[in-house]
């Protein structure tokens, strides 16, 4: 079955979508304030490396950091603040993804050498267990035994085929982050996030797309992280980013999705509501990208870079620096290793 692309699959599940809604005023003033943001440069690819739990050095140590770090980089919410997974480093507590990045640090620091695939690929549910340790005492990472199950997989295929380093994988990609996505989504069966949709195949790819996010981030854009065709990348469709777009007005979903959410039900990963909260989210930071660089052309601006990708990581920070208050709204709530 042919299976769409992110980017196409994102207009068509917007197209067919039943309980969900792109609002163009919505779009309009969002894409005001990214073109704000990045003319005054607070919109911007240096964000990644100046977060103090990011690799501080653009090297291929770091590539096999951030291939770690995305091979677990889901499922992190809690049903409430008393079972919320924490970690502290330096003194501040972390939750989230963070924490992740925290734990990996911590790992680090204590002499495990938790981002080599020979050493991930045989970890055992014990080690990880340990290395991903909360310092809440009420709380344990959510999906232990799937988070065991990707790095064996992934660090067997590193091992076997790619001479133990996504590096590797760079390199054969002639800098083209749509060659890397397929590779990736090829050869790593856990990045595989499609769905069925209105009898197509649609492919979402949270954690493929953002691991080259992050490593185009990570290098600026350089060297191993240089990628002609980045623009092709899409946000990255998870649980929090919708929330924020329900927020700002950009997305609307339908009184009977509303309280669904508001009654904490989980959803069903590839259910029918689900994809179209993801699908959705998808084609409005598109179509948000277009506005902010039409915006910005006709302000003189057009040698500025904008990108789905920065657009995803200023609403992530947004809802991290507001999150009392978006709390408001209710976030999908799904068990998944995809996002």
């Amino acid at each position: 079955m042919n299976i769409l692309t992110p980017k196409q699959s994102g207009e068509f599940i917007s197209k067919f979508a039943k309980n969900v809604f792109i609002l163009p005023d919505g779009i309009k003033k969002l894409a005001n304030e990214v073109a704000e943001g990045i003319k005054n440069k607070q919109i911007c690819i240096d964000g990644f490396s100046q977060h103090e739990l990011h690799p501080q050095k653009a090297d291929e140590s770091s590539v096999d950091w951030i291939f770690f770090v995305d091979t677990l980089n889901f499922c992190f919410w809690s049903a409430n603040e008393n079972t919320k997974w924490e970690v502290i480093w330096n003194g501040k507590t972390h939750t989230g993804y963070f924490a992740l990045c925290a734990s990996v640090r911590r790992a680090l620091q204590d002499g495990i050498p938790v981002t080599d695939p020979k050493f991930y690929s045989q970890v055992t549910s014990a080690e990880l267990d340990h290395i991903l340790r909360s310092d809440n005492p009420n709380a344990k990472v959510p999906l232990l035994e799937d988070r065991v199950t990707c790095l064996h997989q992934v660090g067997k295929i590193l091992m076997e085929k790619y001479m133990g380093s996504f590096v590797m994988c760079l390199k054969e990609c002639n800098n083209s982050a749509q060659n890397l996505l397929q590779l990736i989504v090829q050869e790593f069966p856990c990045f595989r996030d499609e769905a069925d949709f209105q009898g197509h195949r649609v492919a979402i790819y949270k954690r493929a797309q953002i691991l080259i996010g992050d490593i185009w981030a990570c290098f600026r854009g350089e060297g191993l992280g240089h990628f002609s065709d980045i623009d092709t990348i899409t946000m990255f469709a998870d649980y929090r980013v919708p929330q924020v777009l329900v927020h700002y007005g950009v997305l609307k979903y339908s009184d009977e999705l509303m309280e669904l959410l508001k009654s904490d039900k989980l959803l069903e990963n590839g259910s029918e509501n689900e994809v179209e909260i993801r699908g959705c989210s998808i084609q409005a930071v598109d179509l948000v990208a277009d506005e902010a660089r039409k915006l910005l052309k006709s302000q003189g601006h057009s040698d500025l870079i904008v990108s789905s990708i920065l657009i995803d990581h200023f609403l992530w920070d947004y809802r991290r620096k507001h999150a009392a208050m978006l709390e408001l709204i209710p976030f999908h709530k799904t068990m998944s290793i995809f996002y």
